[in-house]
């Protein structure tokens, strides 16, 4: 799986025979999913197994945010399908290339790395439902998109085929409307696509807010909220970030230790976790991004991007991941990432990391994947990053690297209490650079 794909784990379902041609699928809705739980809704648990039943490319195309948990936008999704029933498996999301020229390789690559990802998991898939999200810009249409999509439809029908497993199913979503790229009857799928149905109205709709689970908007939004600011701030932050890498150097020589300027690190960011703690977003003001970047200091920012690029202080940062650290921590981390701007976007993997890492602790799968992949694309060799992003795509339990680091925590500081960490007014100003960090010291991903 490369850096720009996301697999998103399944949850179970019973199989029921399926209808050859319009495959009647069976999507389970677990009890309290990411984001969510059922003692959180003060709603009685759901059944574990509770399916949800999809009969058509209508309830299909409704049902995508929800096993995402976003609207996907410029993707091409694909759903791993098991048993004569049509259980939901694996899932798998990645950016449709802008190259038409590319279109061949992803699909061979997508259909191999679904169909093997499966197979290691439990199974090979008996078959596979492709969406192709994109809406129209400019003066284009929903039925152009379709129309320009099909080429790459059909090679990803053709590179599962390779692989003898049938796609049962193909839409394409766009300007609210979806197309099926597999039923030629005009009486179910017209030329005009159909009507995407109204958002929050349908069984899954239901069924979904039931069992507390959530669609954290768009992945254009979602990536937005991490996106590098623009304009006059960002020339401003990039100043600060100037002057905040050339002090590095000379503090070194001054006798300033790694461990020391870690520390002074660590305390800035309990300082600033502690002042978004106190100033929460007001409810009708401004939105939630905005609110924290003007409790962040450029100057500050500039500070923490710099300290964090090293391995050590940024592991010792990652151990704010649960209980009443979370919320700020997460805060924090986001705002740093927008103010990674011009020359030091590279900066923005450890900010991203520490996101897309508090965010899966937290339940929250499907922001973590997004943010991990902002930091690959950041940095693709940023170990960190490719450690969790394949972790959380394999589905594995993030409780045994929060136990590590708990473990680490005591061991480090025997006596700290989680809820009430030192903190030290703010004065000192630790300043370094990445690269410096690492000739300096050694540390690295």
């Amino acid at each position: 799986m490369t850096k720009n794909q996301e697999s998103h784990e399944p949850t179970g379902a019973r199989p029921r025979k399926a209808v050859p041609g319009k495959p009647t699928i069976h999507h389970a809705v677990p009890a309290a999913g990411p984001g969510g739980s059922a003692a959180a809704t003060g709603r009685p648990p759901a059944p574990r197994d509770a399916q949800i039943t999809l009969r058509s490319p209508a309830e299909l195309a409704d049902a995508l945010p929800y096993m995402l948990g976003f609207h996907p936008t410029d993707s091409l999704v694909m759903v791993a399908v098991h048993g004569e029933g049509g259980r939901f498996g694996g899932r798998l999301r990645v950016g449709i290339p802008a190259d038409p020229g590319e279109w061949e390789h992803t699909a061979r690559q997508v259909a191999d790395c679904l169909v093997r990802g499966s197979e290691r998991r439990g199974g090979k898939p008996d078959g596979i439902v492709v969406f192709l999200c994109q809406d129209p810009g400019g003066t284009d249409s929903g039925q152009r998109v379709m129309t320009r999509l099909r080429p790459l439809a059909q090679r990803v029908r053709l590179a599962c085929g390779a692989l003898d497993v049938p796609v049962l199913e193909a839409l394409c979503v766009s300007g609210g409307r979806y197309w099926s790229y597999c039923c030629p009857d005009p009486r179910c799928c017209p030329a005009e696509g159909t009507a995407m149905t109204v958002s929050g109205t349908s069984v899954m709709a239901a069924a979904a807010t039931y069992a507390g689970l959530q669609v954290r908007g768009s992945l254009q939004e979602i990536e937005a909220r991490l996106a590098p600011l623009r304009g006059p701030l960002a020339a401003e932050q990039e100043r600060a970030l100037d002057v905040a890498a050339a002090a590095l150097v000379p503090k070194i020589l001054d006798g300033a230790t790694q461990k020391e300027v870690g520390a002074d690190t660590l305390d800035l960011a309990r300082t600033l976790m502690r002042r978004l703690t106190l100033a929460p977003p007001a409810e009708g003001g401004p939105c939630a991004e905005d609110w924290d970047d003007a409790l962040l200091g450029h100057d500050e920012a500039a500070t923490l991007i710099l300290g964090l690029q090293d391995r050590e202080t940024r592991d010792v940062a990652a151990e704010w991941m649960e209980d009443e650290e979370a919320a700020p921590a997460l805060r924090l981390w986001r705002a740093l990432s927008r103010r990674c701007v011009g020359v030091y976007g590279e900066h923005a993997a450890a900010p991203l990391t520490l996101a897309g890492w508090v965010s899966w602790s937290t339940g929250d799968e499907p922001t973590a994947r997004i943010a991990l992949g902002l930091a690959l694309r950041a940095d693709a060799d940023y170990r960190f990053a490719q450690l969790l992003h394949h972790a959380c795509n394999e589905g594995i339990d993030p409780e045994g690297l929060r136990e590590c680091l708990r473990a680490e925590r005591v061991r480090r500081e025997p006596g700290h209490k989680r809820k009430a960490a030192p903190t030290r007014p703010p004065g000192r100003r630790p300043r370094a650079t990445r690269r410096e960090t690492r000739r300096t010291t050694g540390s690295g991903q």
